[in-house]
């Protein structure tokens, strides 16, 4: 099956079934209890600065234990591995003197998904999809990291804008399904990496889906930057992506009035993947899988999701949970952009900005409760 193929399988899956995405790479790894030595390998042996805790270099110095840890979720029953990319950008590779690999670090990343998925896929008769994962890197282009100095930024939109576009085009290349731009906490930096995707489209004259999954930070309901979960939407819808979402900083709990929301107003395909509840005085994540899929359950029943997944703290034995709660639910329609202007209050298609009435009905589905 080509790229080709597998998208159009993957859209059909959306309108089949709920899918299940992977869980935490991240805490994944740090089980693995691995050295400085670990990160070095041979070719970094000499690296003139600490490389422990850049887990993105681990798919070039120890790509066997990113490779157990994409089987591992894939035997747990994920449809979509994301690839070990959340930091394989420019200004996060910076930290270790290694914005030059960041080309590099992709396309290994995805290479090396690609080979778990289709190897899982010609053994078992069933597709496995790719995500192309892009961070929201270290930086905020809306902030000030200074609070002196309330208009300076430690980043550009267009330094931001040439980093995306330069993983973006590795992760094509690499042979990503879509591309997941990930954990947002500033919109700002969202909107560069959109920008950047669509520069990379260009120059590899390869066109894919994109997924956008923002952060709300804490019970204020707001990203970093300020935004509502509405607020959010609206500044990314122009992007057109089959799937937004909410991932990381909270547990489902938390988590769950905030993917209401955005199963409201949005007028495309809606994801979620919490945490493993929020992590105890030691940094750790200890919600049971049993638990997270009981609260998980309570978004499948509303109607809320397409895709479900975990993010910091889910493991395999997480995932097996979640796929036995999602097999009982299918999606339904996604509302159409007037059917959502009914609910909000009656507002017309011509106030999305288009200015007459012949704005594009999506095809895109999902169950409503």
């Amino acid at each position: 099956m080509d790229r080709n193929e597998r998208i159009n399988a993957l859209m059909t899956a959306l309108e089949q079934r709920i899918l299940l995405l992977d869980g935490a790479m991240g805490t994944m790894i740090q089980g693995y209890r691995l050295g400085e030595d670990d990160y070095r390998g041979e070719r970094f042996a000499d690296w003139g600065s600490d490389l422990k805790g850049n887990n993105d270099l681990l798919s070039l110095t120890r790509p066997d234990v990113i490779r157990e840890i994409h089987n591992a979720f894939l035997d747990a029953g994920a449809d979509i591995i994301e690839t070990n990319t959340f930091n394989s950008n420019a200004p996060s590779m910076a930290d270790y003197g290694m914005q030059e690999l960041v080309a590099e670090l992709n396309t290994a990343a995805a290479r090396l998904a690609r080979e778990c998925a289709d190897a899982y896929a010609a053994k078992t008769g069933q597709a496995r999809y790719v995500a192309g994962a892009l961070g929201p890197t270290n930086r905020t282009a809306s902030i000030s990291p200074d609070v002196n100095d309330p208009g300076f930024r430690n980043i550009t939109f267009d330094a931001l804008a040439d980093t995306y576009e330069e993983a973006a085009a590795a992760l094509i290349e690499g042979g990503v399904d879509f591309l997941l731009v990930e954990t947002i906490f500033d919109t700002l930096n969202a909107k560069a990496a959109v920008m950047g995707i669509r520069r990379a489209f260009r120059a590899t004259d390869t066109t894919l889906p994109v997924m956008i999954s923002g952060t709300i930070t804490d019970a204020s309901g707001r990203t970093l930057s300020g935004q509502t979960t509405e607020a959010f939407w609206n500044s990314v819808r122009h992007a057109e992506p089959f799937m937004i979402g909410l991932n990381c900083a909270l547990g489902a709990s938390d988590l769950r009035p905030y993917v209401a929301e955005l199963a409201r107003v949005a007028d495309t395909r809606v994801s979620a993947h919490p945490n493993a509840g929020l992590p105890n005085a030691f940094g750790e994540y200890d919600e049971a899988p049993s638990r997270t899929a009981d609260l998980l359950r309570e978004f499948l029943d509303a109607g809320f999701v397409n895709v479900l997944g975990g993010c910091c703290g889910t493991t395999p034995a997480h995932l097996e949970k979640m796929r036995a709660a999602l097999e009982a639910h299918t999606p339904g329609p996604t509302p159409t952009l007037e059917q959502i202007a009914e609910k909000l209050g009656g507002f017309s298609s011509a106030s999305d900005g288009t200015g007459d009435d012949d704005t594009p009905k999506r095809t895109r589905r999902r169950r409503r409760g």
